[in-house]
């Protein structure tokens, strides 16, 4: 179900350094190397098959960026809360 404005500041103020960019919530994370950001994306991979959510993950060495949307309700909604918040806990 759609969030409206009020629901997704409030959401907002439980998640550490993410943004909300295009719709979407983005993080990204500088490791400190490609292995350290592999081991890093591997453990988000694991939070994504045990909650069934799945975050676009772009790599750039040690950059890590993820975009969380519920694409098939084409917006935001409490799943990728959800989501980041469990990434959050790495």
């Amino acid at each position: 179900m759609p969030m409206n404005l009020a629901r997704i500041n409030e959401r907002m103020s439980h998640l550490k350094d993410w943004a909300i960019d295009g719709g979407a919530l983005v993080k990204d994370i500088e490791l400190g190397n490609f292995r350290e950001a592999m081991i890093f994306v591997n453990k988000v991979s694991d939070i994504a098959e045990r909650l069934n959510h799945h975050p676009d993950i772009l790599i750039s060495y040690n950059l890590v960026r993820l975009t969380l949307i519920t694409h098939s309700e084409r917006c935001l909604t409490d799943k990728d809360f959800e989501t980041a918040e469990e990434i959050d806990k790495i």
